[in-house]
């Protein structure tokens, strides 16, 4: 058996240095995922959400991105699974990228807001009919019998709205508004490339390098 201490790997495909990075973030984070999309790694817009509940206990899961721009970054998902209802109590949230392939890592904190029912509504319209099944369908994060009441679900769902399944209220989206990034190049002899910018009350980013 190999021992999982003993594994090793030296990261020697990229660096990234202060000169070369972007000093707006969100544009750094814009050119990293272009270059994963491009490099066809698997999933390239598959990322970790990280929240505290009331309970203060962390939980993650993977997500995917379904849109960024100047505003933060927007998934979609169940209001009412672990997630949502840790948010409603605690909108602070932690997202991560890692692109294995390309020895890179993004890792982004901020405060979380519900995007607009107009924006919810759009996304929800263009997603295949079986996914908008899904959302009815689904108690996300609540304890089931067994898969029988998904399957009993989605028949009863489609039987009910045929082709035009109207988005449930339970579900939409969210957008997390970063107020600090990092970006993590993997260097040779664990000497990594680690760059975080942080926002100042006045909006402006300062970026400062790290020590591995």
């Amino acid at each position: 058996m190999t021992s999982i201490a003993s594994l090793r790997k030296s990261y020697e495909r990229a660096e990234l240095d202060e000169q070369a990075s972007h000093a707006d973030p969100m544009l750094q984070f814009d050119r990293w995922l272009q270059e994963a999309i491009q490099s066809e790694v698997p999933e390239p817009n598959a990322m970790t959400l990280a929240t505290v509940g009331s309970d203060l206990r962390p939980s993650t899961r993977v997500v995917l991105i379904k849109g960024f721009d100047a505003r933060g970054i927007v998934w979609f998902t169940n209001y009412e699974s672990r997630k949502g209802k840790a948010l409603a109590g605690n909108p602070y949230a932690a997202l991560q990228f890692h692109w294995v392939e390309l020895e890179r890592v993004v890792r982004i904190e901020g405060v979380v807001e519900k995007v607009s029912d107009e924006e919810s509504d759009a996304y929800f319209h263009s997603r295949p009919l079986d996914s908008r099944i899904g959302a009815w369908a689904s108690p996300q994060s609540e304890v089931i019998p067994g898969r029988t009441l998904l399957v009993t679900n989605a028949a009863k769902y489609a039987a009910q709205f045929l082709l035009q399944p109207p988005r449930p209220p339970h579900w939409g989206g969210y957008r997390l508004k970063p107020d600090q990034w990092e970006f993590w190049q993997g260097r040779k002899s664990r000497l990594h490339d680690r760059l975080r910018y942080s926002q100042g009350t006045d909006g402006a980013w300062l970026r400062e390098r790290l020590a591995p």
